[in-house]
């Protein structure tokens, strides 16, 4: 799913949190850093300009060829591999910071990503997340593909759950000294809610996958309901349009 639609324009707006998460984890040149379900390299980037030697995984092959294209043309070199961040091809104790950008939140077994996260991770290093939160647009967002998307033949947990402080420090008991956990908003700015809701059709892959199993009548139920919630949750009083979305940062100390 996540090799359609136009992640990179996506990767743009997310790009501040990525930065944010580098400035929190206190890279230095030399670091060993693992970027995991990197996409196309927010974070793998500013590890890098920081001095860091920075790998980058993900599970789809399309983000490593972007990836790859993206920090060759910054002038960065950084190692790209493809990788199931619930089973990471890398030694243990490998990397001095392990981290994650509204990336490894998506994989299905959060127990097997938690493991994996600190298994990679040298002792006294850092595992280091942004995860999405259930307050605002992209959470009512997720709640509304739940909405109109098929069942699937087994339940599993919701990304969003990353998003929650108590899910977190549960997930990595046993496994960090200490976690400390920061609330922040991510807010995106568009020219119209019209210019919104066309970015969002033509970036999202959760939208474009919706589209291509629903029905046309379905379809066209969602983009009411989603186009609605925009014009909701839009803060927005010049006519713009502006989206905010709770997340938070983890420091988590092996």
């Amino acid at each position: 799913m996540w090799s359609q639609g136009d992640y990179p324009a996506v990767a743009k707006l997310l790009e501040p949190c990525a930065i944010k998460l580098a400035d929190a984890c206190n890279l230095r040149a030399g670091m060993t850093v693992l970027d995991v379900a990197a996409g196309t390299g927010n974070f793998a980037l500013a590890a890098s300009e920081r001095g860091a030697d920075v790998t980058a995984c993900d599970l789809t092959s399309r983000m490593i060829d972007l990836g790859r294209e993206r920090s060759h043309a910054a002038g960065h070199d950084i190692e790209w591999r493809e990788a199931d961040a619930e089973a990471l091809p890398f030694p243990d104790a490998n990397f001095d910071v392990v981290a994650s950008v509204f990336g490894a939140m998506f994989a299905p077994r959060p127990e097997r990503v938690s493991s994996e996260l600190f298994r990679v991770c040298r002792g006294d290093g850092l595992v280091a997340m942004a995860n999405y939160s259930w307050d605002g647009f992209l959470g009512e967002m997720s709640k509304l593909f739940a909405r109109y998307s098929n069942r699937l033949p087994l339940d599993l947990p919701s990304p969003f759950e990353w998003g929650d402080p108590e899910v977190v420090s549960d997930r990595f008991a046993g496994l960090a000294k200490g976690v400390d956990v920061e609330e922040s908003v991510l807010t995106m700015s568009f020219e119209s809610v019209g210019a919104g809701f066309e970015f969002w059709e033509r970036t999202n892959a959760p939208t474009i996958a919706l589209r291509a199993t629903s029905t046309p009548e379905r379809y066209v139920e969602f983009q009411r309901d989603a186009r609605g919630l925009m014009e909701e949750l839009n803060e927005s009083g010049s006519g713009r349009l502006e989206l905010s979305s709770s997340y938070i940062t983890v420091l988590a100390r092996k």
